[in-house]
């Protein structure tokens, strides 16, 4: 019989990779509003993650890991439940390797390598496979865990082939679908959330406006979707009304694509 243990919100430890700027800072902001304890992953921006964590007191603390080393994420979600002396119960894989969503600068069909494909998927699916594995022990513990991948609309509609980016993503949801039935039986559920361009994260700074202004044209809402909207769902997947959802892939871009 499957674990049915349900934690709502202000009761859980959440880890968000990648969580001291743009969509990251926004996850953090989302869960902490509702009363969740965060944990900041970041790798580089240090000043930006701490300074994050200290607007919440003791409800937030910031730890560096490089997520694509397995060691470094099992040190850190060790420290995490050392920490607020609870396992992490729910894990946002928002972590995303260098990258510019830039038309112009992306590498075509014709230069795009394979170090191009490792490098992207090396940082998304390696991060999100060890994140899953360093926090089962604990999930398992409890009888309850929510895995979040962050995804994007553009395996289904690649109006810009970024085809690095979007293969990496495209095997996430692969991940995604074969880990909730597995882990399914252990009361965690595994879900992707897929936005497309949002307005405006470091990633997405360099899309010239009229970009943003031609989606914003073609979706039903008429407007491009913000971080802290994309931001909302996340809440969603991790709290107990979507106890009954797994391995599913929510699309949030204002109607753009229709999943």
């Amino acid at each position: 019989m499957a674990a049915s243990s349900i934690f709502p919100l202000n009761q859980q430890l959440v880890l968000v990779t990648g969580g001291s700027r743009g969509l990251g800072a926004e996850l953090v902001s989302a869960f902490l509003a509702q009363g969740a304890k965060v944990v900041i992953n970041y790798f580089n921006n240090a000043e930006a993650a701490i300074k994050l964590a200290q607007k919440h007191g003791d409800r937030a603390i910031a730890i560096r890991a490089d997520v694509s080393d397995p060691a470094q994420v099992g040190a850190l979600v060790e420290q995490a439940a050392r920490h607020f002396g609870q396992p992490v119960s729910t894990v946002v894989n928002n972590a995303l390797p260098a990258f510019s969503f830039n038309g112009d600068e992306r590498p075509h069909a014709d230069t795009v390598t394979w170090g191009n494909l490792q490098q992207q998927l090396h940082g998304i699916l390696g991060g999100a496979l060890h994140t899953t594995q360093a926090c089962l022990p604990g999930m398992e513990t409890i009888g309850f865990g929510r895995i979040i991948n962050i995804g994007t609309n553009l395996f289904q509609n690649p109006v810009v082939p970024y085809h690095d980016y979007t293969a990496a993503k495209a095997a996430l949801l692969s991940l995604t679908r074969t880990l909730s039935n597995d882990l399914g039986p252990k009361g965690i559920t595994v879900n992707m959330i897929s936005g497309g361009l949002l307005r405006t994260t470091d990633a997405s700074s360099a899309t010239p406006e009229a970009v943003f202004d031609l989606i914003a044209a073609s979706t039903p809402l008429r407007r491009v979707t913000t971080p802290a909207e994309f931001a909302d769902t996340a809440l969603f997947f991790a709290s107990p009304w979507a106890r009954s959802v797994t391995g599913q892939n929510l699309v949030v871009d204002g109607g753009l694509v229709k999943n």
